[in-house]
């Protein structure tokens, strides 16, 4: 499938999704969440993908939405921003969460707005050191979207998350990092090398195990401990059943790398 707004790269069992509006500094339009949507259906349809690389073209990972995209004119009524939110961001980030295999992002410069939190919603993320994410919300009238004010206070704290909710202050990738916001900062000019070394190793992993890792994570959140034991019991009855398991012990016992097959 051929696309306007994204560039799709496949080597092995890895998926690269490029954001490419770099003019906007790869802000949403509706033809691009379109563009997304499809090309993650692809990677949820058996195309043999085992990871997911996610990152943007240019100097930033992405803006969020493309306001001009969403501009209100004097006299005329302003656009329905709870049914964009409920047709493309949702539905995006519950597709990043809910995807049976890892999400790597590489931010590659500057993630604001909903592309801050985009980033956020994938299992690990990686930053260039010249990175910043910044809750832009604030200085448009809006609060915090696609599960900002969810995943914030999680990650960061109450009152961290206030200040940069409220405030719209860049967080570096240098302080996300010792936040505990992201996995890891990176110098610039290594990240993309970094990133696609570390989606090429989650790749060559028990794929069905990590996805079944991710929804127990994802899950503990909001579970109290009894349901989240209970969780941890019946998922790991599901792994134990895999092939996966069988190969990762018989490579144990047998004293050499498991060549597993995400099955």
């Amino acid at each position: 499938m051929s696309y306007e707004n994204i560039e799709v790269e496949v080597t092995g069992a890895v998926t690269k999704l490029v954001l490419n509006r770099p003019k906007s500094l790869n802000s949403f339009n509706e033809a691009m969440h379109a563009e997304v949507a499809a090309a993650l259906d692809e990677v949820a349809g058996g195309s043999g993908c085992r990871a997911l690389l996610l990152t943007g073209a240019g100097r930033g990972f992405c803006a969020g939405q493309d306001l001009s995209d969403r501009q209100v004119m004097p006299g005329e009524t302003p656009p329905d921003l709870g049914d964009t939110l409920g047709r493309l961001y949702n539905p995006l980030i519950r597709r990043l969460r809910s995807l049976p295999l890892p999400v790597v992002c590489a931010v590659n410069g500057v993630a604001a707005g909903a592309g801050a939190n985009i980033a956020l919603a994938c299992d690990i993320v990686l930053a260039a050191r010249s990175a910043k994410f910044i809750q832009s919300f604030s200085k448009v009238g809006l609060i915090p979207d696609s599960g900002g004010t969810w995943i914030l206070p999680r990650l960061v704290g109450h009152a961290r998350a206030s200040g940069l909710a409220m405030l719209g202050t860049p967080l570096t990738a240098e302080q996300a990092e010792a936040w505990g916001v992201i996995w890891q900062c990176v110098d610039d000019d290594s990240l993309m090398t970094e990133a696609e070394a570390l989606s090429q190793q989650l790749a060559t992993q028990p794929t069905h195990g990590l996805a079944l890792m991710k929804q127990a994570l994802v899950q503990s959140w909001a579970n109290p401990l009894d349901e989240q034991l209970d969780l941890e019991r019946d998922l790991q009855q599901a792994a134990g059943r895999c092939d996966d398991y069988r190969e990762g012990v018989s490579a144990f016992m047998e004293k050499r790398e498991p060549s597993f097959t995400g099955q």
